[in-house]
């Protein structure tokens, strides 16, 4: 039997400190937490998936297909398919968010601390699911 997930998002999301934390992985979709340090960014990526994002706390640009969109807390993205995108921290404090991936990018479970560590074990979905 399927259990589901069920968390005050916006809590884990303002208390995450870490690059990139998967917190559930289920078949069609995964929910992971993001915390971006003033000055840094996802990196320019292009995913065969649609990708919502939700910032809690910072500001920022947003970069779809070349075209820069001033973010800040409460601001929502969705990134279709194939969408060339970036998400930048121009703030002068920590930028928070939360993003679906659907269906999942990421193995499930995997936490990595920093941008860099993200960078050097790039880890993409295995099948796996949370449950």
């Amino acid at each position: 039997m399927k259990k589901g997930y069920v968390v005050n998002i916006e809590e884990e999301t303002k208390n995450n400190s870490d690059f990139r934390r998967v917190l559930y992985t289920g078949k069609n979709s995964q929910l992971v937490v993001m915390s971006l340090k003033p000055g840094e960014d996802i990196g320019d990526e292009v995913h065969n998936l649609d990708q919502f994002i939700r910032i809690e706390e910072g500001t920022g640009k947003a970069v779809l297909d070349g075209v820069e969109h001033d973010i800040m807390a409460e601001w929502a993205i969705v990134i279709p398919e194939g969408t060339a995108h970036n998400i930048i921290n121009t703030g002068a404090t920590e930028m928070k968010l939360y993003t679906i991936y659907s269906p999942p990018e990421h193995k499930d479970g995997v936490v990595r601390v920093t941008k860099a560590e993200a960078m050097a074990e790039e880890e993409h979905f295995d099948g796996q699911t949370t449950e």
